[in-house]
């Protein structure tokens, strides 16, 4: 059994233990998404894709038991989460990499004070 297929054996709707009458759905209303999508932190935009791109992503989708808006959710979630900590790795290592010059800089300048100073008692 697939993640698909326990998905669907366990969800009340998918067995129709909660009934299967069409005569009880109804969609929820503007106030209610609304509040779904402040819950959850949504923003509706809008996006134009290849449609191979999207007959790909369905068929992703499909094979993992999830709808597609999800599935590109997740997608772009991950790909942020990863550029962000590349971002950071790069900005701490020019930071080590930048501090190692000055701190170089440093030792130089020190290393030639010192020795003008036994330079100036020699003399």
């Amino acid at each position: 059994m697939n993640k698909s297929d326990k998905l669907k054996a366990s969800d009340p709707w998918e067995t129709g233990e909660l009934g299967r009458d069409e005569n009880y759905v109804r969609r929820a209303t503007p106030e209610r998404e609304a509040a779904v999508h402040e819950a959850l932190g949504l923003q509706l935009i809008s996006i134009r894709l290849q449609k191979r791109l999207i007959e790909d992503l369905k068929f992703i989708a499909r094979v993992n038991g999830v709808g597609y808006q999800p599935l590109v959710r997740d997608i772009l979630d991950r790909f942020v989460v990863g550029e962000i900590k590349n971002i950071v790795r790069e900005m701490r290592e020019r930071r080590e990499r930048e501090e190692a010059v000055e701190l170089g800089a440093a030792v130089e300048t020190r290393a030639g004070a010192a020795g003008a100073r036994r330079t100036k008692k020699a003399a």
